[in-house]
């Protein structure tokens, strides 16, 4: 299997079509297969995707979850179980990303990616351009800025001063055979994954727009803020935790990131 689309979700009902839709809109010269994980949605998510599913049986499994999968408590960290879940089930080589209220829009995003990290061994993930849109009717705007690099390193992750990886344009190398503690208590997974990611290679960044960041009420970026103690002070132990999984090889930039998060927390 060449690429496994991995898709956490929940109640995600007026988006979760159209993300499956531009899954199913990808043209690439190698297989791919579609892992949904609905984590126990009260609306009507799961009757969607089973419908999705009975009609592509062949690339669409869904793991249509009973019970929340957790933690429910604290609600930062909602829905890392299911997310590392569906990374167990992934056979690819490669995993996409796209959360169920974001969706892709160019019929050759997987593709483009994929070429590139076939003819790239020294990259590990490969991102893009995406359109944010705003369900409150904001004015949409792009992702990443006009001078974006086109290469990043693990370091730059590491210093955690802009974030410029939006998770439904990434394309990375499958290295998960399971997640260290650290991953499973931060609140920054998508971070973590992508930590985890670069340690083997080079960040690549394509400027086409090919995907939609959708922004709504519901979207765990409403949570995840700067006023958020409890977001704040776990990702400062976050970094504590990623620094001794990295063997301190990038202990400078790792202490000053620290250090940042403590004077935003006041503590010493």
């Amino acid at each position: 299997m060449k690429l496994s689309v991995i898709v956490p979700t929940f109640n995600h009902a007026p988006f979760i079509a159209q993300t499956i839709e531009g899954i199913l809109l990808q043209k690439t010269n190698f297989e791919i297969e579609i892992l949904i994980g609905d984590d126990a949605s009260t609306d009507n998510n799961s009757l969607i995707i089973r419908a999705f599913q009975e009609n592509h049986p062949d690339k669409i499994k869904a793991f249509l979850h009973e019970k929340n999968l957790g933690p429910i408590t604290p609600r930062e960290l909602g829905g890392k179980n299911n997310v590392a879940f569906l990374f167990l089930q992934a056979k690819g080589e490669y995993v996409a990303l796209c959360e169920g209220d974001d969706y892709w829009t160019d019929e050759n995003k997987l593709q483009k990616q994929v070429d590139f990290l076939d003819q790239n061994p020294e990259y590990a993930l490969c991102h893009h351009q995406l359109l944010v849109t705003y369900e409150d009717g904001s004015k949409s705007h792009h992702f990443n800025p006009e001078n974006q690099p086109e290469t990043l390193k693990i370091a730059d992750l590491l210093r955690d001063e802009t974030w410029n990886l939006g998770t439904a344009s990434t394309v990375f190398r499958n290295v998960f055979t399971s997640f260290p503690d650290w991953w499973m208590k931060t609140a920054s997974g998508d971070l973590g994954i992508f930590l985890i990611t670069t340690q083997f290679g080079k960040i690549k960044y394509l400027p086409e727009t090919m995907g939609c960041y959708r922004k709504h009420k519901g979207g765990m970026t409403n949570i995840h803020t700067q006023q958020n103690q409890f977001f704040l002070r776990n990702r400062m132990e976050m970094f504590e935790a990623v620094n001794e999984y990295l063997g301190y090889q990038y202990n400078e930039i790792c202490q000053k990131t620290v250090q940042r998060f403590a004077n935003l927390l006041n503590v010493s």
